[in-house]
């Protein structure tokens, strides 16, 4: 479905072409758009006040919690389930079988006979039976080191070391968060109407806000286990600095392309806040010393990053580097003073490296809520692409010649081009890659070939009558199904498509889950190779404790200081 939201300033959205790059992908930021600043922001307007129900855990840590709150008048629970977990049972891999902590999300007040059904499912995870009150499905494994040290120093009377919370950044990693009817959970139709849960993955990452939670309120109980006398609970900076880790690989990759109506969706949103704010025409002091503080803060955020990728820390020192120049040059030339200051700064950013771009941004949107935030609200989408089967032909191949032609520039008679498969493995049924020139599995594989697809398109439609419909065309040529129903949104969905080869030897799906990952409001993007990377959510968000005070939106960029 073509997005709702108009562009309806004289500052034309950036090119698709340049939006949907892979190598611009791969260096996106999140931004006050991105989906825990919205949840964030409902919490906090809600109030919401989260009540611990049941606490029946022991002194190792090993029980259940049960929490219930309030959220635009429907009242839930959340629930956890801990046990120990055997040390060569630990992986963040989404095929493990045991973990440190499992949860749910319920639909309604958890009473003990629902308690006690889920105390038989939850923690069996996929092979658990659920009903259509259970809305999220997650578990977690805690960060054995920073855990510890976390309980240790409490149990002593004292706060975490500031530099180990700044290079770990939470008490707990996530493996996996399932909803939208997986494993007979509810279907998002169920809440879609919700107006909390009415953008994307909102129900999803409150089980990870909650989560962070509990995490904090575990550590503080073995804390006090271990030394009632001296224990101290956490101060609130440290409990905002600690989030929830998360482990991510290919499993995300293929949404974006599965995804197409609701990816545009995200993307002109984005670049209609963009676009909105560089139209301005001047900025008060207010917003200018709003900027100047954002953009010192996320200064000091990448110059906390540790990563070992050498590729991404090579990229961090460069972002740094730049954008701390950038700081200087916005002050020392009153850049902020000129007509269309945020235009200025954009264009002054259009040297530096994409991660300086992209940052840039981010950076621009924080002062201009009034003209950002109502763009979240335009962000779902309700059904994706349907065929046309009356379109002609001669319709079909304007619209290739006008919005998919970017596909001819891959050559696929060369080798490396088409190294790449896609496939669901049949253990876990998972995304997984392989090289078609020397692995078995190809003839199983997804339909990620966009631009492949594209190009058997054009030339099957080059030779077709002008007159015949797609039903026609799609009688003789039924495996082009999945291009024709592309092409034929593209005019009203001009940020659907990934502008590269997915399937070509050069291509990074790092990229892919960075750009998926930043929508969500993820930081600290830490790779492993090119194909998983860790990161961290919700770190400088208020917590339970000071949703309802805390300001919803100055943690974007969090900086650790030491205590």
């Amino acid at each position: 479905m073509k997005s709702n939201v108009q562009h309806e300033c004289d500052v034309a959205l950036r090119p698709p072409g340049m939006v949907m790059n892979l190598s611009r992908m791969g260096a996106a930021h999140p931004t006050r758009l991105s989906f825990m600043r919205q949840l964030v922001r409902k919490l906090h307007a809600e109030n919401v006040e989260l009540k611990m129900e049941l606490w029946r855990i022991d002194r190792r840590g090993y029980g259940e919690a049960v929490y219930s709150f309030e959220l635009d008048g429907f009242r839930y629970g959340f629930c956890a389930f801990t046990s120990p977990l055997n040390p060569e049972d630990r992986t963040d891999r989404v095929i493990a079988t045991a973990w440190d902590a499992t949860f749910a999300l319920h639909d309604g007040s958890i009473c003990e006979a629902t308690l006690e059904r889920l105390r038989r499912n939850v923690p069996k995870q996929e092979e658990g039976r659920y009903r259509s009150t259970e809305l999220i499905l997650s578990r977690a494994n805690r960060s054995v080191r920073m855990f510890e040290h976390v309980v240790d120093r409490l149990s002593a009377g004292m706060q975490p070391d500031a530099a180990m919370v700044r290079r770990v950044g939470y008490l707990m990693r996530t493996t996996a968060v399932y909803g939208n009817g997986k494993f007979g959970l509810a279907d998002r139709r169920r809440i879609a109407g919700r107006k909390a849960f009415a953008g994307p993955f909102q129900a999803e990452l409150l089980t990870v806000w909650l989560i962070r939670v509990f995490s904090h309120d575990l550590a503080e109980h073995i804390a006090r286990c271990r030394n009632p006398q001296a224990a101290c609970p956490l101060e609130l900076p440290c409990r905002r600095a600690l989030g929830i880790g998360n482990a991510t690989g290919l499993g995300m990759a293929p949404f974006l392309v599965g995804h197409p109506a609701l990816i545009n969706n995200w993307v002109v949103a984005k670049e209609t806040a963009l676009a909105r704010v560089r139209a301005r025409k001047s900025a008060s002091a207010d917003e200018i010393g709003m900027f100047n503080s954002i953009i010192g803060r996320a200064v000091r955020h990448v110059q906390q990053l540790e990563v070992e990728d050498h590729i991404q820390s090579r990229r961090n020192g460069v972002l740094g580097n730049e954008i701390a120049r950038l700081e200087l040059d916005v002050q020392e030339n009153g850049i902020l003073c000129r007509n269309r200051p945020w235009d200025a700064v954009f264009q002054a950013s259009q040297t530096l490296s994409l991660e300086a771009q992209e940052l840039v941004v981010s950076v621009l949107l924080e002062p201009n809520a009034m003209l950002v935030d109502d763009l979240g609200n335009e962000m779902s989408c309700d059904r994706e692409f349907e065929i046309d089967p009356s379109m002609t032909v001669s319709e079909m191949r304007r619209r290739f010649r006008n919005h998919c032609e970017w596909a001819l520039a891959h050559d696929f008679t060369k080798p490396e081009s088409d190294e790449v498969f896609w496939y669901y493995s049949e253990e876990k049924l998972e995304p997984r890659i392989g090289n078609r020139h020397r692995e078995p599995g190809a003839d199983r594989e997804l339909t990620l070939d966009i631009a492949r697809q594209f190009q058997q398109l054009g030339r099957a439609l080059e030779g077709a009558n002008d007159g015949f419909t797609a039903a026609e065309f799609l009688l003789e040529h039924p495996e082009l199904r999945h291009a024709v129903r592309r092409v034929q949104n593209a005019p009203d969905h001009p940020y659907a498509e990934i502008r590269g080869n997915l399937i070509g030897s050069a291509m990074r799906p790092i990229d892919i889950l960075r750009y998926k990952l930043a929508f969500f409001g993820a930081t600290k993007f830490d790779p492993k190779s090119d194909l998983w990377t860790r990161i961290t959510m919700f770190q400088g968000a208020p917590v339970a404790a000071d949703i309802s005070s805390h300001d919803a939106d100055d943690w974007s960029f969090p900086v650790l200081t030491r205590q």
